[in-house]
């Protein structure tokens, strides 16, 4: 067997339609586009989103503005006032006892202390972040602030996470859970 020997599997080449060529072919005259109209005609593509000249539904949608930024980090806020209600004087409030009592979905979470309302008790809080007035508030009766750096989730965690060393120190029970 030679080279100029070798041939297709019988049925596996098939020959292409040649449409258009006369009256007597088999998609001869209008090459299966039918008669007339503006879909018989060349150039007959008016894309994926044309409808016969109404307004296409992408342009009678409002815009979408802006921008969504898929690094935003989305705090669990929980205001003095509601520490005040729920808490008694000297307690201690971590991100697992907030959790417990209902004032927060999720542990694992950021949370945020806001300033709204009063604080009459002495508080030992531990959170994510607090505003300036809630620090102040807390300070001035004698309770203690702790800070946790940010536990990363989603695409920022590509970029920015806590190592495992500090991740144990700062949520040693939320690794558990």
């Amino acid at each position: 067997m030679r080279l100029h020997d070798l041939k297709p599997a019988a049925g596996s080449r098939k020959k292409k339609i040649r449409v258009a060529r006369g009256i007597n072919g088999r998609r001869g005259k209008t090459a299966g586009r039918g008669t007339k109209g503006q879909k018989a005609r060349s150039g007959k593509n008016k894309g994926l989103y044309f409808e016969g000249g109404q307004l296409p539904l992408v342009r009678r949608l409002p815009f979408k503005r802006g921008f969504t930024n898929p690094f935003r980090i989305e705090y669990q806020e929980v205001n003095v006032w509601l520490l005040e209600r729920i808490f008694e004087d000297g307690d201690t409030v971590d991100p697992i006892i907030l959790q417990e009592r209902g004032l927060i979905r999720e542990s694992k979470n950021p949370i945020a202390i806001l300033g709204a309302g009063e604080l009459t008790k002495k508080l030992n809080i531990t959170a994510n972040r607090f505003t300036k007035s809630a620090k102040e508030k807390i300070e001035a009766k004698g309770g203690t602030i702790t800070e946790l750096p940010l536990r990363i989730s989603g695409p920022y965690a590509t970029i920015k996470k806590l190592p495992r060393e500090l991740e144990e120190k700062f949520y040693p029970a939320l690794d558990k859970s």
